[in-house]
């Protein structure tokens, strides 16, 4: 965060002695004035909440935002909604430079402060200075995105211009060691995510195959991909992922000489974090286990011996077996992690050996089926 946030707000907050906060238009949190009050029960719920996790919840969003905040150019009176969790008014201060909205300054309200009080004049100053930094920023973010967005598109021949203009417009900081990542799932109406922390420049990109949801339209969606200090990677990854995204990480590097490598490892394990539940939506390359290989692997059609299982009726028995395998063929770890009795295990067991002409006594066999129901999960690979 810029301390010229931090200065400005503290300012707004002085001028009309309510704490305020600042939010980019995405709604996440850039700066956010003391709460001087001694009374516990007059903080509000969704300022918490905005502070502790960094954004508001889309209840709060879509209640401000259909007071028209952001076309508003004067100071906007919100009442309070318990519905959407909002239960003390609002008074928001857009933040504009040259026409464009890029943020609000938020003030709880209790009415008493008049719209034409000449302090809101002098905090709607403040608000168009904020504007300056942050148009500022938006500037320089779109320049270093589509840098971004240029060395990872660009073909083998063209790479190494764009990796140098890359590394020329991030200075020093192109010098660390550096994380890519891939976020999938991105709705192509939406902006790339501002205000995070640690983030040295994103994009977002066409989706690819598996980056759309199944059945969805997938010109829909967009992958963004976002260039990240190592010590900062986890802490964009959550936010991303807070978003409702799968995301992947890269492994770290030296610099951005091998961009295309960390790309293909962030969509890797962007892949994996959608298909395997243990990684709960973040997957860093270097813990993927077997996903490393099998995300390496080409599209290809299922073995014809496992393929009569993938079908939809046989979902259960596919999930039987896959838990099975990956308890390493324990019945009694396998039927308490599926929540059956050991026998139910075994009948199950015995349809997927008739099914698949496979035999689970075979360590061939169990392999091809294990890694053959791994590889279903993650569906076709990206396509270049």
């Amino acid at each position: 965060m810029r301390t010229e946030y931090q200065e400005l707000i503290d300012e707004v907050c002085a001028l009309l002695g309510a704490p305020a906060t600042l939010e980019g238009r995405d709604f996440g949190l850039i700066a956010y004035g003391a709460h001087d009050s001694a009374d516990e029960g007059a903080l509000d719920p969704v300022r918490t909440r905005s502070i502790l996790r960094r954004r508001s919840t889309a209840a709060v969003r879509e209640w401000f935002e259909g007071f028209g905040i952001a076309r508003a150019k004067a100071p906007v009176r919100i009442p309070p909604d318990p519905a959407a969790g909002v239960l003390t008014g609002r008074l928001c201060l857009p933040v504009r430079h040259g026409g464009v909205g890029y943020g609000y300054i938020w003030l709880l309200d209790d009415g008493a402060l008049a719209l034409d009080d000449p302090r809101l004049a002098a905090a709607a100053a403040a608000a168009e200075r904020i504007g300056a930094l942050l148009a500022e920023e938006a500037r320089a973010g779109a320049r270093l995105g589509e840098l971004l967005r240029e060395a990872l598109t660009s073909s083998p021949a063209s790479s190494p211009g764009h990796l140098a203009a890359l590394a020329e417009a991030l200075g020093p900081a192109a010098e660390g060691r550096l994380r890519l990542l891939a976020a999938t799932g991105w709705e192509a109406t939406r902006d790339v995510p501002t205000g995070l922390h640690g983030a040295l420049a994103a994009c977002t990109l066409p989706a690819t195959a598996p980056a759309a949801p199944p059945g969805g339209r997938e010109a829909a969606w967009r992958v963004v991909a976002v260039l990240a200090r190592e010590a900062a990677a986890r802490a964009v990854a959550g936010r991303l992922h807070a978003e409702g995204a799968r995301v992947g990480i890269g492994g770290a590097r030296p610099g951005v000489d091998a961009l295309a490598e960390a790309w293909r490892e962030a969509l890797a394990a962007a892949r994996s974090a959608e298909a395997a539940a243990r990684f709960r939506g973040v997957a860093e390359w270097e813990g993927l286990g077997a996903y490393r290989m099998l995300t390496a692997l080409p599209a290809a059609r299922p073995d014809p011996a496992v393929r009569p299982l993938l079908r939809g009726e046989h979902r259960e028995l596919a999930r039987t077996a896959e838990v099975f395998l990956d308890r390493a063929g324990h019945a009694g770890q396998a039927a308490a992690a599926l929540g059956i009795h050991r026998q139910t295990l075994y009948y199950r067991l015995g349809r997927v050996e008739r099914l698949t002409g496979l035999s689970l006594d075979e360590g061939e066999d169990r392999l091809l089926l294990h890694m053959s129901l791994k590889a279903a999960r993650l569906g076709p690979p990206p396509r270049d």
